[in-house]
């Protein structure tokens, strides 16, 4: 085994290889030709070419490089004389046929139904399993040497389900004539293996790079180790670790994969060799004491008194480490440190993470600069134009086409129904004013009951109404097909898909699948279809989700290329790849390392009894890239302090690597020359804020509006900028979509409850007249569309409000003549300006006068807000009546002016007299504050008194309060 080698990882593993492959064949032109070149991935194989061909420097064959990694593809390995195996069996499918399984399993030992997107996930993890299984050569019978007694409830029926898998998953496979993946990989390189061994071909074979983790490619290994023009070259192997740290190794240190690679060759460390003598041992000393072995860190204590602090100094020349506030700051001072490399002609630089939101955020922030990155691992379909307009009509016919989700879908750019883009989206944004408010009726006719209501209500709009009609007749037919087939208690995968791709087909067009998204999501949708025959019917709320989880796990790859000397990589595919800058990007625990999640189907015993290794083993592997990675001449290492909001914690290898440099006096060895931190805040910097005036609008005086509601008198006093926004821009506050159910409703169905009774009932009231006010409260509940949630808690607290209005009623019929309500009015107060309202009810009494009654479902207002003008409404209304503004009611002064609350709670309701010798001091007020906005000079400023400071007005966003007031309002909240 002489033929096995390392190069270290602070050498430049590409060119390394090539120089030394060329040193030992030669460099003439065709003395490479007979090469192969075993690599881990197939992006690697471009790296190589490069590397061989910028290394030769002039015409040359090159060896043939083929890629461990895409072991399914027969003609990647063996050429003519390809094994013959079955397909694969496709990972959407093995999903579906594993959630099925599963769901079947759980039904049967749970006697409860288990959702099918919830099966699904747990297919996942299902599936990731039998991979480990299969690829490690376990045997699920051994699962039967386990104890049961030493295992919980819960992991005996996971156990006996795996049983069943080993006996029913083969049969599927039959059935489908496939084999699993990992099982068909496995055969496909120890079938190589074989080959090699008993047929070496004629040139040198060289596998470089694989740690050998898979078994199988172990196995591999070993044959070309074996032959007499084989070599393998390890990456990174630690050949100078005390034995003392070799032998205590556990499965998180870089080292231990390559030691079982060793075992698996049958050789020990000294028969390595190096394949080349460049290196720089400062760094790989730094990185090996800083990943040393828990039990041996004590060796730092003799670097420390040996005053070896120079050698790890020198080691540390040419890494920082750089913490950010959070993730969004950490992307941009990243995108700081490659816009800056590219600064020196001819210098590389690289993000390399796991983290592929990080990833997605240094392109987005590169984009500032106009520098366009090809980030390796490209975009999820879910998140492209296709694969997002698909997601949401998946969840808007999910939703049964609530307004959020079907506003998303309609508004979304690919939705055009084959016709203008533009005037598609005019509709869809009428679409949204008109749905504004609680929620209406679910499914496509609730909105065409929504618009056909509109229509009855609006004759001045009805030329656009009838247009939006007419548009959505036709939006609904495209969507019919996909809600019938959502709206079933059960349906297949497969008839809910093609409703789904119909319904898309129609509302997108052609457009849906141009472009390399759209390629991908045409492909994505044939693979899905054929994933989903025959697999049983499932709820269709499932689809959803599943929808999107299945179309989050395809890439889509833009055909253009990024930068040619700024990049994004993982860390797998960067491991043996050299740049002047590495960036090493979201160093926090969770995610570099991942940590390992917890396993629904294997608890730590189980998988000893299998003999398979043990969760951490996946630390180790990205432990050997970090490794690798920081050992280039140039690292950074960015980590952020908070992440979603909260402290993170630093990955345990910058924890390491922290404590060695502090523990040595390193001080500050690790911070960068540069202030990265401070240069990406200043990118977004603008300043000091400047403080803006309080906007004071003033406008002419012919503009200003000259009637006004009693309503929005009390308003003109608080927040005259609001009546500006309202009565002069003519702005109106735009409810929110699916808007809750809340006060303003109930006031709204109590004002027409006592309305109706009102006039039903105006003389001496029945003996169950607490019952009948109930039924007509029961009757326009109905009517609204009250949601049960809500009924559940106002009809119990109108009954107990009931019974106190019609006592209060009978108290009161015997001195009133006649009841009005929901009496217009409208008079002039001024000489060009008026006052017009709706008064609740107005009672003529026997007596002589009349009683103005103000109902109210929530706060009253204060005896000191209406002494100080703050609550004026029952007063003006008190003026209007005596100057006989109200039609059908006679000119009479007002003898009561009464608020009635109606509550249902402790209180069923109460009344609160209004004092009337306030009427002519009210109407005072008024006209004084007529006259000074009739004054062009007078401003209508925002938020003078408001009623709570902590109460935001409709209007305060318009006015920007927040820019000019330091505690969001002005004067004195009453």
């Amino acid at each position: 085994m002489a033929n096995v080698f390392t190069i270290p990882p602070s050498a430049n593993f590409a060119d390394t290889l090539a120089r030394g492959l060329i040193a030992r064949l030669g460099d003439g032109p065709l003395a490479l030709a007979d090469a192969t070149v075993y690599l881990p991935t197939r992006r690697a194989q471009r790296t190589f070419g490069d590397a061989f061909a910028r290394v030769l420097g002039g015409a040359a064959l090159l060896p043939r490089f083929k890629a461990l990694g895409d072991a399914d593809e027969d003609e990647a390995l063996f050429e003519d004389d390809a094994l013959i195996l079955p397909p694969a069996m496709p990972p959407m499918r093995r999903t579906l046929l594993l959630a099925t399984m599963v769901r079947q399993w759980h039904r049967s030992t749970k006697d409860e139904e288990m959702g099918f997107a919830q099966a699904a996930a747990l297919a996942d993890g299902l599936a990731q399993v039998m991979d480990e299984i299969e690829t490690q050569g376990a045997d699920l019978k051994k699962l039967d040497d386990a104890v049961p007694a030493a295992l919980a409830a819960h992991w005996e029926q996971v156990r006996e389900f795996l049983k069943l898998l080993n006996t029913e998953w083969p049969q599927i496979l039959t059935a489908e004539q496939r084999i699993s993946p990992a099982l068909r990989r496995d055969q496909a390189l120890r079938g190589l293996a074989a080959r090699l061994a008993a047929r070496p071909p004629k040139g040198p074979v060289i596998a470089a790079g694989s740690t050998g983790s898979i078994p199988a490619t172990a196995a591999l290994l070993k044959a070309i180790a074996g032959l007499p023009d084989g070599a393998v070259v390890l990456p990174g192997l630690d050949r100078v670790l005390d034995e003392a740290s070799w032998r205590h190794l556990h499965p998180g240190h870089p080292q231990f994969g390559l030691q079982q690679l060793l075992g698996r060759l049958g050789i020990g460390r000294t028969d390595v060799k190096d394949w080349a003598a460049t290196r720089d041992a400062g760094r790989e000393r730094v990185l090996r004491e800083t990943l040393r072995p828990a039990p041996t860190t004590d060796a730092w204590r003799a670097i420390a008194e040996a005053k070896q602090e120079p050698t790890i100094a020198d080691g540390l020349r040419g890494v920082s480490l750089i913490e950010a506030g959070d993730q969004a700051e950490e992307a941009s001072v990243i995108a700081v440190v490659l816009r800056e490399a590219l600064e020196t002609p001819g210098q590389t630089a690289t993000l390399v993470t796991p983290d592929r939101t990080l990833a997605r955020r240094v392109a987005g922030e590169l984009r500032r600069w106009e520098i366009e990155v090809d980030d390796s691992a490209g975009q999820p379909l879910a998140h492209t134009p296709p694969g997002t307009f698909l997601c949401l009509l998946a969840e808007a016919a999910a939703a049964q086409f609530a307004p959020v989700p079907l506003l998303a879908l309609l508004k979304h750019p690919l939705a055009t129904l084959g016709g203008d883009g533009t005037a598609f989206r005019d509709r869809a944004r009428r679409l949204d004013r008109l749905l504004r408010g609680p929620r209406p009726d679910p499914g496509l006719d609730g909105i065409r009951a929504a618009i056909a209501r509109a229509r009855a209500g609006s004759p001045d709009d009805r030329p656009g109404l009838s247009q939006l009609h007419y548009w959505f007749a036709d939006v609904s037919d495209a969507l019919r097909p996909l809600e019938q087939a959502m709206a079933q208690p059960e349906n297949t995968l497969a008839a809910i898909l093609t409703a789904h791709t119909s319904a898309a087909d129609t509302l997108a067009g052609d457009a849906l699948r141009r472009g390399e998204a759209g390629e991908v999501a045409a492909r994505f949708i044939d693979e899905l279809a054929e994933a989903a025959a025959a697999i049983p019917p499932v709820e269709p709320r499932a689809y959803a989700p599943l929808f999107r989880k299945l179309a989050l796990t395809q890439a889509v790859r833009l055909n253009r290329s990024g930068h040619p000397r700024v990049s994004i990589l993982g860390p797998l595919e960067a491991r043996l790849q050299s740049f002047d800058t590495v960036v090493l990007g979201g160093l926090n625990e969770g995610v570099w390392p991942r940590l390992p999640g917890a396993d629904p189907w294997f608890s730590r015993p189980m998988r000893k009894a299998l003999g398979l290794e043990q969760p951490e083993r996946s630390i180790g592997q990205s432990a050997h890239d970090f490794a690798m990675l920081a050992a280039g001449p140039r690292v950074v290492l960015t980590r952020a302090l908070k992440a979603q909001g909260v402290p993170a914690i630093a990955s345990r290898w910058v924890q390491r690597l922290i404590q060695l440099t502090d523990g040595l006096g390193l001080h500050g060895a690790l911070t960068p020359p540069t202030d990265y931190v401070a240069l990406a805040r200043s990118l977004d910097d603008a300043g000091p804020p400047l403080r803006i005036e309080m906007p004071r609008p003033r406008p002419p005086v012919a503009a200003r509006p000259i009637r006004l509601p009693v309503t929005d008198i009390e308003k003109w006093v608080r927040d005259p900028y609001a009546i500006y926004a309202r009565r002069v821009l003519g702005l109106r506050v735009l409810d929110p979509l699916d808007a809750p159910i809340g006060p303003l409703e109930r006031g709204n169905a109590v004002h027409a409850t006592l309305e109706r009774f009102v006039k039903d009932y105006p003389g001496a009231l029945p003996d169950d007249a607490a019952l009948c006010l109930i039924a007509i409260a029961d009757e326009v509940f109905a009517a609204e569309g009250t949601p049960q949630a809500a009924l559940a808690l106002w009809r119990p607290r109108f009954a107990h409000a009931a019974t106190w209005f019609v006592a209060m009623e009978r108290a009161r019929r015997g001195s009133i003549k006649a009841s009005h309500t929901e009496i217009r009015g409208e008079t002039e107060i001024v000489p060009g300006f008026s006052l017009y309202g709706i008064a609740d009810r107005i009672d003529e009494l026997q007596g002589g006068g009349a009683a103005i009654l103000d109902y109210k479902t929530g706060q009253l207002p204060t005896k000191r807000q209406i002494k100080s003008f703050l609550a004026p409404q029952l007063l003006l209304e008190a003026a209007m009546l005596t100057a006989g503004a109200f039609s059908g009611v006679e000119t009479q002064e007002a003898a009561e002016l009464l608020y009635v609350r109606i509550g249902g709670g402790r209180e069923p309701g109460t009344i609160e007299p209004v004092d009337i010798t306030l009427i002519a001091e009210t109407l005072a007020r008024l006209k004084t504050r007529v006259a000074q906005f009739a004054d062009p000079a007078t401003a209508y400023r925002p938020r003078v008194r408001p009623l709570r400071a902590g109460l935001s007005g409709d209007y305060d966003h318009l006015a920007r309060v927040r820019e000019w007031s330091l505690s969001g309002w002005e004067g004195t909240g009453e």
